[in-house]
């Protein structure tokens, strides 16, 4: 099968197509044929040499995709039959023709989604379900300030939390970014390159702050973020784009905040973890994607590429220009 392949850590340029084994499903896992699977950073890390894949995971770069069932290993015990169309969340594996995935990592592609469409949920939108319900416990009522606001997860995590009654604000680097957030149910959205976005927070929240906030910058956000967490606020770190270093007096403003600082990585995560994610996000929120769905969710898609063009896709990411999803297609 044809996959992405690099031989050594560096820049887009070092992507290509190489033609390598096919794998074989094990005990309770299905052979995917894969259709699409989406870029996320962790792509671009894997690329550098700074985020190897976990134990045991596929070295091919990919953390979702959708595609088909080509095959069932033994012992699959579910409701799966070749042919089926599904979505995938992925340690590792994607930006092949072919993927094995445990069976209990397979959701159904809902009504009136196209293939490249599903590709572009199960990393993000498990990430940002996770984020707000399982770490951040939202509430009704709650202000959610979201950076990246127009990244994958932050598309994601806009609509989730308008769903769940809350008040999403965000912030992003261009106007076009922030009007693509209002659009998707964003309250406001701050330009982090213009404005003080603590500042622009405290005022739209009358100076009480917001009460979670999802972050994937770190290290150069700290001061602000804690400037504008509402006392007894929950901040949900999840990735480090703005650096790991802190200098400054975090833990005395955090304690004085009674703020919770929160990490977490999905990736690394047991199979038995994601497969409660999974089930949880596919019974409560699944549902909503499909085009009869009243308050229907839309993964929100920036530009998809042939698989042949992986140096143009990731180049692309790197500038930041993407609002939503890139999505690559495999050769059928």
């Amino acid at each position: 099968m044809l996959a992405v392949h690099f031989d050594k850590p560096g820049g887009p340029e070092n992507l290509y197509l190489k033609e390598v084994a096919k794998p074989s499903p094990v005990e309770s896992e299905v052979l995917l044929k894969v259709a699409a699977s989406a870029l996320n950073r962790a792509d671009l890390l894997q690329r550098q040499g700074q985020y190897p894949p976990p134990p045991g995971a596929s070295s091919i770069l990919g953390l979702e995709a959708s595609g088909h069932i080509a095959a069932l290993g033994p012992a699959c015990q579910g409701h799966w039959k070749i042919g089926d169309p599904v979505m995938v969340l992925l340690p590792g594996g994607g930006q092949a023709q072919y993927v094995t995935v445990p069976e209990g990592l397979l959701m159904p592609i809902p009504a009136g989604l196209t293939l490249s469409q599903a590709a572009a949920i199960p990393e993000a939108w498990l990430t940002a379900f996770q984020l707000l319900h399982l770490l951040g416990h939202v509430q009704a009522g709650d202000s959610v300030l979201i950076h990246a606001g127009s990244s994958g997860v932050g598309t994601a995590a806009i609509q989730l939390a308008r769903m769940a009654g809350a008040i999403p604000l965000v912030t992003a680097g261009s106007q076009h970014k922030l009007q693509m957030a209002k659009k998707l149910g964003a309250a406001a959205g701050f330009n982090y390159k213009e404005e003080d976005f603590s500042e622009a927070t405290l005022k739209f929240t009358k100076g009480a702050g917001v009460n979670l906030i999802l972050d994937c910058i770190g290290g150069s956000y700290w001061e602000k973020n804690v400037n504008c967490l509402a006392l007894d606020g929950r901040w949900v770190l999840y990735g480090l784009m703005g650096g790991n270093d802190i200098n400054g007096p975090l833990l005395s403003k955090l304690l004085f905040k009674r703020g919770s600082l929160i990490t977490t990585l999905l990736r690394s995560r047991d199979e038995k973890y994601k497969q409660m994610l999974v089930e949880a996000f596919t019974k409560q929120i699944l549902p909503h994607f499909s085009t009869e769905s009243p308050q229907r969710l839309v993964p929100v898609l920036d530009r998809v590429y042939p698989v042949t063009a992986i140096q143009e896709a990731h180049a692309y990411m790197e500038s930041n220009k993407n609002v939503g999803k890139i999505v690559l297609e495999l050769p059928q």
